[in-house]
């Protein structure tokens, strides 16, 4: 939070140390991060991927890993901005799922699988950070087609990190979905059951696909795709945990509750923005 607010102060006051120090403190609270992480893999015994407090500090962790190679190769801010929102925001959600207290409870019998786990759950919330981090991209290449329209050289810049992080959780998704299956026929005695956290896995898988062939397709501009990767935020959270508030399917160990008038409120929230928003890009770009 202190590096986004460094950061913003950055838009103000031109001086070159401000990201750097804004980026030093992303490294600064990575460590703590990747240190607990690392602790409670040694404490438990399992990878960190066990419930959907674990997962969201895992989560948190790769998306500011992935804000910081951004931030590396290209140097213009985006990465920043993605390791600093997602790093915060996505903490900050873990809290909610540590309400009860106990965040290292013991492991249902069907988790309870280290091979699994470190193949399966890793793979698919990986893939939930690049989707995620494809949607915060985009968000971010359509406030800059609003407010720099003439920049193209950062615009292209955005789009490749948008599109490369959207390809990234589509491949890792994919893999993720794929080893599910294995592990459902291993546990369950099928590879597929249209269980909803299964549909949730391939919702994304979709997502991602029908936006890269509209892409190549040309039914789809920039514009239009960066729209689409902010939709994909919805999707995975949706898939992520969104499911789980149906109360029914195999996966019993990931029911919640609680956060239905969130959820519906988060995704208000992005549509009110792409329907503001990308009217508003279309109309500078035409001037």
């Amino acid at each position: 939070a202190l590096a986004f607010a460094v950061f913003l102060l950055s838009f103000f006051r031109t001086r070159p140390f401000l990201r750097q120090g804004a980026l030093l403190l992303i490294a600064a609270g990575l460590i703590p991060h990747v240190g607990a992480l690392v602790l409670r893999i040694v404490i438990m015994g399992r990878p960190p991927v066990s419930n959907l407090y674990e997962t969201f500090i895992f989560v948190s962790m790769i998306s500011v890993i992935a804000g910081i190679i951004i931030e590396l190769v290209n140097k213009r801010w985006v990465g920043i901005c993605v390791a600093s929102v997602c790093g915060f925001v996505f903490l900050m959600l873990s809290g909610k799922f540590a309400a009860e207290g106990d965040t290292m409870q013991m492991l249902v019998a069907v988790l309870n699988s280290n091979f699994w786990l470190g193949t399966h759950v890793l793979s698919i919330t990986v893939g939930y950070a690049g989707v995620c981090v494809a949607g915060l991209v985009g968000h971010l290449y359509i406030l800059q087609r609003i407010r720099y329209p003439k920049d193209k050289a950062a615009l292209e810049s955005t789009y490749r990190n948008m599109i490369g992080a959207l390809g990234f959780g589509l491949m890792m998704s994919f893999l993720g979905t794929m080893l599910g299956g294995i592990w459902a026929d291993e546990s369950w005695g099928r590879f597929w059951g249209w269980d909803p956290k299964e549909n949730g896995a391939l919702l994304i898988v979709l997502w991602c696909a029908i936006l890269f062939h509209a892409r190549l397709g040309r039914f789809i501009t920039p514009l239009g795709a960066a729209a689409g990767c902010v939709l994909g935020i919805v999707v995975v959270m949706w898939a992520w945990f969104g499911v789980n508030l149906l109360n029914v399917g195999l996966h019993s160990y990931g029911f919640t509750s609680g956060i239905a008038t969130g959820l519906l409120v988060y995704v208000i929230g992005e549509i009110a923005f792409l329907g503001l928003c990308v009217p508003m890009a279309k109309k500078r770009e035409i001037k």
